[in-house]
């Protein structure tokens, strides 16, 4: 948790307020979310969010690949492991790539960041308007509906990150090595090798992956902000509020989401056949099964620390951004006559 924390160290002491409302809100007259922001502008202010983090939790990122990726398919104690926790793992991509390569896939992970979150918060937001967040686990439903079709729409994007994250120098390299040289030559390639239907190979763990993360993420982060302000641990409105909803969110989500993590990374690096299909997995259920059984349970969790170091934060930061940038949407003036 503490690291989590110290990544908003930044940003100024005198922030301003969140309002903190309870989740059974009614819609407002004009069809807008009860905060007064209408859907199409969340899905803009949740791309941006999205992405103001990514810039910020990307090396997280690269960490988190190389670790699920090492010793795939292999029992624990007979593979070499050039990556050993956060930190050293953090080393040896610095050694092997140079400080740039933990932005590695970086501009990936922005398009992936601004189309999945865009989609995912214009989506809960169109149903918090309608009020199904209200009924009895709406919020967790509207979450992962809304994960599940950020995912879908960003999928593209993921691949080619998992891709050039993955890269690096024989020496260190862990999974398969697809050797792009650059975003633009990894979709050129992808595409010009199987099609538009290769764009989007890997999204069988994408779903799920976000549907169960955003789901938790979303939840987690509601029921939080509304049970801290209930108890006035920081006073009404406190921007500490959105910051302890956000730190609860992202144990949440590494717990639940790290097997499905671990699983789509694997699928979305995997080599594949001339016909697209996978060498290494026919599909999520054969993924999951043969880590479970290869590797062992703690297999679906390899990386968790990355995960969480990554997913804390970066749960903090793109609520804290959307928060943000939604309270500044909410203070423009109506537009004149």
């Amino acid at each position: 948790m503490a690291a989590g924390t110290g990544t908003l160290a930044p940003f100024p002491a005198a922030l301003p307020e969140f309002p903190c409302p309870p989740q059974s809100r009614a819609p407002s007259p004009q069809g807008s979310p009860a905060g007064g922001v209408p859907p199409a502008a969340d899905l803009v202010l949740g791309a941006a969010a999205g992405c103001m983090a990514c810039v910020l939790t990307n090396p997280l990122e690269v960490v988190k690949t190389r670790l699920q990726l090492q010793g795939e398919l292999r029992a624990p104690g007979t593979y070499p492991r050039p990556y050993r926790g956060v930190l050293r793992a953090a080393g040896a991509v610095c050694r092997a790539d140079g400080l740039r390569g933990l932005q590695k896939g970086l501009a990936a992970g922005l398009l992936y960041q601004g189309l999945m979150n865009g989609v995912r918060f214009y989506c809960y937001s169109c149903a918090l308007a309608a009020g199904w967040t209200g009924w009895p686990g709406g919020t967790v439903v509207a979450g992962a509906v809304a994960g599940a079709v950020g995912a879908f729409v960003g999928s593209p994007a993921y691949l080619v990150k998992t891709h050039l994250q993955a890269q690096t120098l024989a020496a260190v390299a862990v999974g398969h090595q697809h050797n792009h040289e650059s975003i633009s030559s990894a979709f050129e390639s992808i595409y010009r090798q199987h099609g538009v239907a290769g764009l989007w190979r890997g999204v069988s763990g994408a779903v799920p992956r976000v549907a169960v993360g955003s789901a938790a993420q979303l939840a987690t982060f509601a029921s939080a902000k509304d049970w801290v302000c209930q108890h006035q641990w920081f006073g009404e409105g406190s921007w500490a509020t959105v910051l302890a909803g956000g730190m609860v969110s992202g144990v949440a989500v590494a717990v639940t989401m790290t097997p499905f993590d671990v699983v789509s990374t694997r699928l979305y690096n995997q080599p594949v056949d001339a016909d697209g299909t996978g060498k290494l997995y026919r599909g999520f259920w054969d993924c999951f099964v043969q880590i479970s059984s290869k590797e062992g349970l703690l297999g679906l969790y390899k990386g968790i620390g990355a995960v969480y170091l990554r997913l804390g934060p970066h749960t903090v930061l793109s609520l804290f951004f959307w928060d943000e940038l939604r309270k500044m949407v909410q203070q423009q003036p109506p537009p004149g006559p």
